[in-house]
């Protein structure tokens, strides 16, 4: 991964062929003018990151990390952002004068979507699922002033981290098994961070209790529980708009500029994501 022409970024994580990272950023450099600059997708696994990260040469100027390479990335980084520790992983590595600074923008992505629809002040919430995701979204929450989450998951134990993350934040984190989530009901906000069809079986509970839905699936989309809680009138986020704002945020970051097109990044993703479908 050398070269010396312009400057170079990539999103790195396994699987990465479906990633909507290249086009988001792609249309960002694009719209900034910026020629010189490339980004691609780079299938790597968590032991694969180091020797990946010690060939890169001068012309790199970030990496946006995925599953799952969040957590390893922290101790291979000469600085790291204190919410990053917080959170317990970076999905960002910005690359100036030879050094790595980890960060992580996924709680600022979730933060603004949710902002953006108009949540701006869940003082309760339940979360579907317990993994890093579930993490970022306690952060973000938090930013928003919610006091209390249940935290749903098919194995309590592993979502320690989780709920550690919440508490850690301010938040009085509850675990429960997934099975027992529509019990906590009604929420102000009901976040899914389960992949795929996994919360379909909890469609007709959250659109009958009110809840408002920030679903992290972006495709396909929507899925039987957003289209559920629209259908009942309530208010839907999709995992589009995290990965939209974080990914804005690292395109920041990255180059040094603060003029973000974050429009016409959104044109970007949604055309794509339209031609997918």
């Amino acid at each position: 991964m050398t070269g010396t022409t312009g400057h170079r970024a990539a999103v790195l994580g396994s699987p990465i062929a479906h990633s909507l990272s290249p086009v988001l950023h792609r249309a960002a450099y694009a719209a900034m003018g910026l020629d010189d600059w490339s980004y691609e997708a780079v299938e790597c696994g968590e032991d694969a990151l180091a020797p990946l990260l010690d060939g890169l040469g001068p012309e790199w100027a970030g990496l946006s990390l995925t599953m799952p390479l969040k957590r390893v990335a922290l101790g291979l980084v000469d600085t790291v952002s204190d919410l990053a520790v917080k959170v317990g992983g970076a999905n960002t590595i910005v690359l100036r004068d030879g050094r790595r600074h980890g960060d992580n923008t996924d709680v600022y992505g979730i933060e603004t979507a949710l902002a953006e629809a108009g949540l701006k002040a869940p003082s309760t919430a339940l979360v579907l699922g317990g993994g890093a995701t579930a993490a970022s979204a306690l952060a973000a929450l938090a930013g928003l002033g919610t006091s209390e989450a249940v935290l749903a998951v098919r194995t309590p134990e592993r979502a320690a981290g989780a709920a550690e993350v919440g508490e850690r934040f301010g938040v009085a984190v509850r675990v429960v098994t997934l099975d027992a989530a529509p019990a906590h009901l009604p929420s102000d906000l009901v976040v899914s961070t389960l992949p795929g069809r996994a919360a379909d079986m909890f469609a007709g509970p959250v659109a009958e209790s009110g809840a408002a839905l920030f679903d992290v699936v972006y495709a396909p989309w929507p899925t039987a529980l957003a289209a559920a809680v629209e259908r009942a009138g309530g208010t839907v986020v999709g995992g589009f708009g995290m990965l939209l704002h974080q990914a804005a945020r690292q395109v920041a970051l990255m180059t040094g500029r603060d003029d973000v097109p974050v429009e016409a990044m959104r044109a970007a993703g949604e055309e794509e994501l339209a031609r997918r479908a």
